[in-house]
């Protein structure tokens, strides 16, 4: 399968297998059950059984589709990153196909960064898990791969891969957090990142 500029392949963010449809309707029960408690408690604060009861399933019906926290955030960040997935496949430009190299890379990041704002919490107990968690799922292998694919059209004397690298480091939950509790807010890091992307990817 191959992509065209700017482009990423669309990648498993998570492995999907064929549903029923009581499977289908549990699930979505139980991501927005989850979802509701993580907002009002925080990830670490809320236990697997109380999901269960939000939720109105079974603990047997949860566990068998979700054997602990980290799986169930896995699930709901998955959710948001196809989201986002879809507008880079087939969304409108800028984010989506038809726009200039680096437009399409400025609207990526500011989008990412929306979601990454939205959703911090979530991302905090997600990459604190175990090390290098981030880079290991497969939204980050999209990510990277889109931006490399557009870095390229842009910089091709340069490495893209490693360009790529560069410019999601900012997204690292914790460095986030650090840089919310210092004072900045979200259009400070959006100016930041947007003039960090103009200077890497200037021909």
């Amino acid at each position: 399968m191959t992509s065209s500029p700017g482009d990423p392949l669309r990648l498993p963010l998570a492995s999907a297998r064929p549903e029923r449809a009581d499977a289908a309707r549990n699930r979505r029960r139980v991501l927005a059950a989850a979802q509701r408690l993580f907002a009002d408690h925080g990830p670490a604060g809320v236990s697997l059984e109380a999901v269960a009861r939000e939720a109105g399933v079974g603990k047997a019906t949860l566990f068998r589709r979700f054997p602990d926290r980290h799986a169930l955030i896995a699930a709901l960040l998955d959710e948001h990153e196809r989201e986002l997935q879809d507008a880079l496949l087939a969304g409108p430009p800028p984010l989506g196909p038809g726009a200039p190299p680096l437009e399409r890379a400025l609207a990526f990041l500011d989008r990412l960064l929306d979601v990454s704002l939205a959703h911090l919490e979530l991302l905090l107990a997600s990459e604190t898990a175990k090390p290098l968690a981030r880079q290991h799922t497969g939204a980050y292998a999209a990510w990277h791969l889109h931006l490399t694919t557009l870095a390229r059209a842009l910089r091709p004397d340069a490495d893209t891969g490693l360009l790529a690298h560069q410019l999601l480091a900012p997204f690292d939950a914790e460095l986030l957090r650090r840089q919310l509790d210092e004072g900045a807010d979200q259009p400070a890091l959006q100016a930041a990142l947007r003039d960090l992307t103009r200077r890497a990817l200037a021909p």
